[in-house]
């Protein structure tokens, strides 16, 4: 089944899109029984199938469906959707580590789920889409987080370099039911959309304890949060974020303070010429009103013509060039960026790795090839190098304990024979152009 998105449904989502871009005030009226058509249900499975991801509370795999009968899956969830007899199940919430220390909930709904969110969000997508800023790049079609980074050098490059450098506590987590379904409701009027979207927002969420006991939160109860994992929480996380940025751009902010913003998802920074003070009070006030909370312990003013700050994974600030010495605005991959690496670097290396070798090469490029895809703007040179040396450490010290080699390993394992015969990428012979 292709992915790429039929005919009829990209006929449906350019109306739908260009109907509210026409007509900012329209609602749309007539959506839900989109969500069942046959067609959307089943681009809804393939993208779901591309994506994979595990099982949800039930445990039932993309395997076991297409095993009973996919059609007739399909067709069984249309009519509950048609009946209005659908309910989501629980989300099973597991813990993931976050790169900063700690660890980040993640709520994974069942395949079933998934699906119905994802056709949900096939037809609201566009709607919102013509609605939202062009300084808000995540989470968007044909936008990146790479597109954020650029626009971030390109404003500093032009003299906006008093920076409000935000954080959110908790983002996902504290997004307000009642205020965010209001927001939805600008746009959709369709009582039988609301309720769905509403159902997702209200599904309960079951989690294990250190002993494997289940227990279960949220609920019908549940007044805050919008789980992250979910298909169609990122839209939504969108659709509040909306708020503060439409905000901003109607009461003429950007003017005001002389700034802009670049937003991607939970993460953004305002750049300023002298204002910044003034947009962080601002910002700290409206985000008050709408129910969120700046971590303050993470939230600083940088003046980022004397100082750095990190914003996506990428590091911002002044540095000197090593050809003229002279001070520049650069971008590079930032220390936490490249350590985050080389911890997925060890993990592939670890020990007790007995997989065959070429097995184990085709895991390690993976990961080199896709960090190297994300890093590639900016001054990177000295962080490839950094991540390449230390690849060929571990690599040889790998190979050196598969092999039972007592000594170092350097005459055996060269860097020419790693980074040739035993098939280890190379970042310095990477052509960006080409990943």
């Amino acid at each position: 089944m292709s992915l790429a998105t039929p005919n009829k449904i990209r006929r449906l989502q350019r109306k739908l899109y260009l109907k509210a871009k026409e007509e900012p005030e329209f609602r749309f009226y007539l959506l839900y029984d989109k969500v069942y058509r046959d067609d959307i249900l089943a681009h809804a499975w393939a993208l779901a199938r591309h994506n994979r991801g595990a099982a949800g509370v039930d445990g039932v795999t993309f395997g076991d469906i297409e095993a009973q009968g996919l059609q007739q899956w399909l067709s069984g969830l249309g009519e509950e959707l048609r009946q209005e007899t659908y309910k989501p199940s629980a989300v099973r919430r597991v813990m993931i580590p976050k790169p900063g220390g700690g660890e980040r909930p993640l709520g994974i709904p069942t395949i079933r789920d998934r699906v119905v969110q994802t056709a949900a969000k096939l037809v609201l997508e566009p709607i919102f889409e013509a609605d939202f800023e062009p300084c808000a790049y995540g989470y968007r079609p044909g936008r990146s987080a790479l597109d954020a980074v650029k626009e971030v050098h390109e404003t500093l490059r032009e003299g906006y370099t008093d920076v409000v450098d935000a954080d959110l506590s908790g983002y996902f987590d504290t997004i307000p039911h009642t205020e965010l379904m209001r927001s939805v409701a600008r746009r959709v009027v369709d009582r039988r959309m609301l309720r769905l979207v509403k159902l997702f927002l209200k599904a309960p969420v079951q989690s294990e304890d250190g002993q494997g006991r289940r227990r279960m939160t949220g609920g019908k109860g549940s007044k805050r949060g919008c789980p992250q994992g979910g298909v169609l929480s990122p839209l939504l996380s969108n659709i509040y974020m909306h708020r503060f940025l439409r905000a901003w751009r109607l009461y003429g902010k950007g003017e005001q303070f002389k700034a802009r913003i670049v937003n991607y998802a939970d993460d953004f920074v305002i750049l300023s010429r002298g204002h910044a003070a003034e947009a962080l009070a601002w910002t700290r006030a409206v985000m008050d009103a709408i129910g969120l909370t700046l971590n303050e312990d993470k939230t600083n003013l940088v003046a980022a013509g004397k100082d750095t700050f990190d914003f996506l994974g990428y590091t911002f600030g002044p540095a000197h060039s090593r050809r003229t010495g002279r001070l520049y605005q650069s971008h590079r991959p930032s220390a936490k960026s490249v350590a985050r690496i080389k911890q997925r670097v060890r993990a592939a290396l670890r020990p007790g790795n007995m997989q065959p070798w070429p097995v184990v090469m085709a895991h390690l490029n993976r990961i080199l090839r896709g960090w190297v895809s994300y890093f590639r703007l900016g001054a990177r040179s000295l962080a490839w190098r950094a991540v390449q040396n230390y690849v060929l450490e571990r690599v040889r010290a790998f190979l050196r304990r598969r092999h039972k080699v007592t000594t170092h390993g350097n005459r055996r394992f060269t860097a020419d024979r790693i980074f040739g015969e035993l098939g280890v990428l190379q970042l310095s012979m990477l052509k960006v152009a080409a990943i």
